[in-house]
């Protein structure tokens, strides 16, 4: 279990493969804005730019390969992603509420920050319990292949259901930093963020991973899709 620091691994762009740890929209297209003043710590000249989400996650885009790189491919842009941290952390209350674990509890995250150019716009972490994957190839550092879900399933866990839950938060500890988010001017974070958390079960109901994305706001637009085979608006 390694800890990797942003800087130190150059973000990638290589063509998608079968493999994806975070979700990302299918439908419409990135939105490129003109340069604009960043955030205190920001790169000077970054474009603005907008992705988009869409909630729940449809299983045909979830199921494709990489699905971050495979979208951004699909929609022309240069994405990229770099792992940050491969490791044991406690467990925080939402993330214990979605392992069924106690809040503390160690469970092993795998965070990465994802880009469009060189824009950040997301950090996504996968958290999974000790008890069920410690030792096993899910703890070494680096992307997983072909993906996290398919190295699950190799250790005898079939994927049975999902419950996702989206909040609008200001940003903790060092997410206003690693996302580059604007700041007011005495140096406390303006922007704030979006968190998606994402609880997935096996076929036998027991919680096998949940994944936290944390959105830089203003660089997103989450699209709400309605409920296939529902008639009520």
């Amino acid at each position: 279990m390694v800890l990797k620091d942003a800087g130190s691994i150059p973000a990638t762009s290589t063509s998608p493969r079968k493999g994806g740890e975070e979700a990302f929209a299918s439908s419409p297209p990135f939105r490129r804005f003109p340069k604009a003043v960043r955030g205190r710590g920001s790169a000077v000249g970054q474009p603005r730019v907008v992705v988009r989400r869409s909630l729940p996650s449809e299983p045909a885009v979830r199921g494709s390969a990489s699905l971050f790189l495979t979208e951004a491919e699909r929609q022309g842009v240069r994405a990229g992603r770099r792992m940050l941290y491969v490791g044991p952390e406690p467990a925080s209350e939402h993330v214990a509420a979605g392992l069924r674990v106690e809040p503390g509890t160690p469970v092993l995250a795998r965070r990465k920050l994802l880009l469009v150019g060189d824009v950040p716009v997301r950090v996504a972490t996968s958290f999974l319990r000790l008890d069920l994957f410690a030792d096993t190839p899910l703890c070494e550092p680096g992307f997983l292949a072909p993906s996290l879900q398919a190295r699950i399933e190799e250790l005898g866990h079939r994927f049975g259901r999902a419950e996702e839950h989206l909040v609008a938060r200001p940003p903790r500890g060092d997410e206003a930093a690693t996302l580059e988010l604007d700041a007011h001017p005495g140096g406390e974070a303006g922007e704030w963020v979006v968190q998606i958390v994402r609880a997935a079960y096996s076929a036998d109901d027991l919680p096998i991973h949940v994944l936290e994305t944390v959105c830089a706001a203003s660089r997103h637009v989450f699209d709400i899709v309605q409920v296939s085979g529902a008639d009520e608006f």
